[in-house]
């Protein structure tokens, strides 16, 4: 039986993006001196709608342009043309695909990343280059792979003539688990002969063709500041006619880079990061004289602006970047917002905050903020619909809610992700449920219904966190650092161990014990099991978690073997987190490494670990399915009952006008050299 129900699931960033892409007038003599912002001429080419970002120009003139989009659940590829209707085309895609990236479309035909085919093992992205036919500006044009089986290539460029590819590639190689600066090698082949690639560089990424004969493309130097490198090429072998030059200096980063494709030229575009400036911007390069000219920062300083493209003949310069307040177009980040699922039994909703929780009744959901600024713990409609406020107080994550007792969630107090002796307190929050009323879209502004809260772990406990509440309701069961390693406990519900429960006998179990990490406990639905993560088999190693479940009297302790079979290279690898289970307590929901990195991370804003994806599988590690497939990490989910959620799609959907285009720029790359 395939698995059903409601996933509800956060992903990093993405929700407050708010990309369109945009384009400049290239000024004819990009002296810094002379150009202004009125002379730049900004163009929006996207509609405003979702998310839509890494374009390239599909004409000279620099008016279509070719582009991703989230607007159908999943990252997909469209066309936008001057003169058209409001919705732009799409363009031809791998059917069934979660993922497409990066279109170029030259003399008729679409070249994109997909990650529709799965490779045969796991830790090996799934992403890979096609091409279609774009027949009569429509979608329907074949697909065919050009990435050779079991390669893994991302980043495309394709040369004007269009006879020429390039990508940032691991090769065959398995993936080394980089996934802030990849270890990939630039590759470049004939359209016509994909399989006869030539490496050109052994490190770099995002090429970018700089005439039919030379290549630029970007890495971390040896001195630590990100930068371009130029490569010039054998018209006959494709092999490197010379050595590999670094193109800009040191003393700032330049990445993702771009260049007019026909002709060459002196002047390339780079996105930077400066001394003294949090912003990412695009700037011109003078190749002849090493000076920059900035752009978008005489535009609008104050937002980032991402991946450079050029018209063909160079004459305009694009990007994508947040569209701004009171812009046309979506101008809150929805609620809830529906994802595409591979699994037609699975419905999947991205939700606007971390840590959802179904109510017992599946009417609503619990969520928690950002830990810094936004609520720390909210109730939501189960339909988007509207929002409550329990409490403001911050530091506030994972959220539990009592099966038996209406209105009492169970959370943890105190900063994430700390030490085993860090002050983290389990909390029992009660609310009046009567509150929660109203729900119409004409009524959804937001309430504040409040809470009390009350502490059931001592604070000289240490840290105490991820509380699930077995199904009876009477009790509760924890992540715990209070013997100096972080095992799980048993606590009642109502009493807790605070200092007002009165020292009535035991009140806390320790259910599991050892000198490693138990961790993200989950109860069943039907009681019998507890399902958690826990790197016991290389306790040594904290980057590595495997699933492990046990019975609430300790007994039957085992792993689920889910890369690999047991002594596999594959099981030891695992980094599995956020574990639940489905309603009928049948199968695993969890986060994983398994499937790599699918884009280049310095290329977007930032992803704390943007391998992590979601999937499923039974309580014997079989039946494994991947749910996402995209460049954010996923996590945090939440399986419920299938609600048939209809009233998602009528109708504007209710979400927070204050959270768009608030987002931060990779935490690992700031204006100082990266450390070697």
């Amino acid at each position: 039986m395939e698995p059903s129900g409601t996933i509800v699931f956060a992903s990093v960033g993405v929700t407050s993006f708010g990309f369109d892409v945009f384009s400049v007038a290239v000024p004819a003599s990009p002296d810094a001196k002379n150009v202004s912002a009125s002379k730049l001429d900004e163009r929006r080419h996207t509609d405003g709608v979702s998310v839509n970002f890494n374009g390239q120009f599909a004409d000279d003139a620099g008016e279509a342009v070719a582009f991703v989009s989230e607007r159908t659940g999943a990252a997909s590829l469209f066309l936008s043309r001057p003169g058209a209707a409001e919705r732009p085309e799409p363009l031809p895609a791998a059917e069934g695909s979660l993922f497409h990236d990066r279109p170029t479309v030259r003399g008729g035909r679409v070249y994109f990343v997909s990650a529709h085919e799965r490779q045969d093992r796991p830790f090996r992205s799934w992403a890979a280059v096609y091409a279609a036919d774009v027949v009569g500006g429509g979608k329907d044009g074949k697909v065919t792979r050009v990435t050779p089986r079991g390669v893994v290539d991302m980043s495309p460029a394709v040369s004007a003539s269009g006879e020429l590819v390039a990508v940032a590639s691991y090769g065959d190689r398995p993936w080394a688990f980089d996934f802030r600066v990849l270890e990939t090698e630039v590759a470049v082949f004939r359209a016509a002969e994909p399989a006869r690639r030539v490496v050109v560089a052994g490190r770099g990424g995002w090429p970018a063709w700089h005439g039919d004969r030379a290549l630029l493309f970007h890495r971390v130097a040896d001195d630590g500041w990100w930068s371009v490198f130029r490569v010039d090429l054998s018209p006959e072998t494709l092999e490197p006619a010379g050595p590999e030059r670094r193109v800009t200096p040191p003393g700032l980063h330049c990445f993702t880079p771009a260049a007019p494709a026909l002709g060459g030229g002196r002047w390339i575009a780079v996105a930077t990061r400066r001394k003294g400036r949090a912003q990412r911007h695009v700037e011109l390069f003078d190749l002849e004289t090493e000076q920059f000219t900035p752009l978008t920062e005489l535009l609008n300083p104050d937002i980032h602006h991402y991946n450079p493209f050029f018209s063909p003949s160079g004459g305009r310069l694009g990007y994508h970047r947040f569209r701004g307040s009171g812009a046309p177009g979506d101008s809150s980040v929805p609620h809830l917002q529906p994802v595409r699922s591979p699994v037609a039994s699975l419905r999947m909703l991205r939700v606007n905050g971390t840590f959802p929780a179904f109510s017992p009744d599946a009417a609503h959901l619990a969520i928690n903020g950002d830990f810094f600024q936004t609520p720390g713990a909210m109730v939501l409609r189960s339909d988007g619909s509207k929002r409550w406020t329990l409490t403001k107080q911050p530091n506030l994550f994972y959220t539990a809610w009592s099966p038996t007792e209406p209105g009492v969630l169970f959370t943890s107090v105190g900063p994430i992700f700390e030490t085993t002796k860090a002050t983290v307190r389990i909390a029992r929050l009660e609310f009046d449920p009567s509150r929660l009323t109203g729900g119409d879209r004409e009524d959804a502004e937001e309430e504040e219904v409040g809470a009390t809260l009350k502490l059931l772990t001592r604070p000289e406990a240490g840290n105490d966190a991820f509380p699930s509440v077995s199904p009876c309701g009477r009790w509760l069961v924890f992540r715990s650092g209070r013997t100096g390693h972080k095992n799980l406990y048993i606590v009642d519900t109502a009493r807790g161990e605070a200092e007002e429960s009165g020292g009535e006998g035991e009140v806390v179990r320790r259910l599991t014990d050892g000198e490693w990490i138990d961790t993200m406990p989950s109860w069943s639905p039907d009681g019998e099991l507890i399902a958690f993560s826990s790197n016991r088999h290389d306790p040594a190693n904290p980057a590595v978690f495997s699933i492990y479940l046990v019975r609430p009297d300790g007994s039957g302790l085992r792993r689920v073997h889910v890369a690999g079979p047991e002594g596999s290279p594959e099981a030891d690898k695992e980094r599995i987190n956020h574990v639940c289970f489905s309603p009928d307590s049948r199968w695993l929901l969890f986060t994983a490494n398994f499937g790599g990195v699918m884009a280049e991370p310095v290329a977007g804003p930032n992803q704390f670990q943007p391998y992590g994806d979601l999937y499923v599988c039974r309580l014997d590690g079989s039946g494994l399915r991947r749910l996402t497939c995209n460049a954010y990490e996923n996590g945090t989910p939440a399986w419920g009952p299938d609600l048939g959620l209809e009233s998602l799609s009528l109708g504007p959907a209710a979400g927070d006008k204050d959270a768009l285009g608030k987002f931060d720029e990779p935490l690992w790359l700031t204006s100082e050299p990266l450390s070697q």
